[in-house]
């Protein structure tokens, strides 16, 4: 019914920049909040950004300065432009949506999750 599709993820050299995309579809009536996570091997998951509909934003600490969150509302889409890329910035990402799919109905959606890997 709704599906967030990731895009973006790969393998970069430290230093280096990198931009996520993901884009909600399906019965999409519109969309509040979205934001970005992460999970590394052996670590929690944390979020990295977040935007409310008025673009609003907060980050987390470890990215600030250095991450973009963004959105096209026309698009239903959302991104994550990450430069000044370390080796403590791999990690699985995962974009999450607050979603209404009627004028009444609304849950939280998770995409499949997109592999950044920054090499040293």
């Amino acid at each position: 019914q709704v599906q967030l599709v990731e895009s973006g993820g790969g393998l970069v050299q430290a230093g280096g920049s990198l931009r996520l995309s993901c884009a909600a579809s399906g019965r999409v009536f519109s969309i509040n909040a979205m934001g970005w996570y992460r999970q590394a091997p052996g670590k929690q998951r944390e979020l990295v950004a977040g935007i409310t509909v008025d673009r609003r934003t907060n980050y987390a600490e470890s990215v600030k300065g250095r991450f973009t969150i963004s959105r096209d509302n026309a698009k239903n889409t959302v991104y994550l432009q990450m430069n000044s890329l370390k080796p403590e910035d791999t990690a699985v990402y995962y974009c999450n949506a607050h979603i209404y799919t009627s004028s009444y109905y609304s849950s939280d959606y998770w995409g499949q999750g997109t592999q950044v890997t920054v090499s040293s």
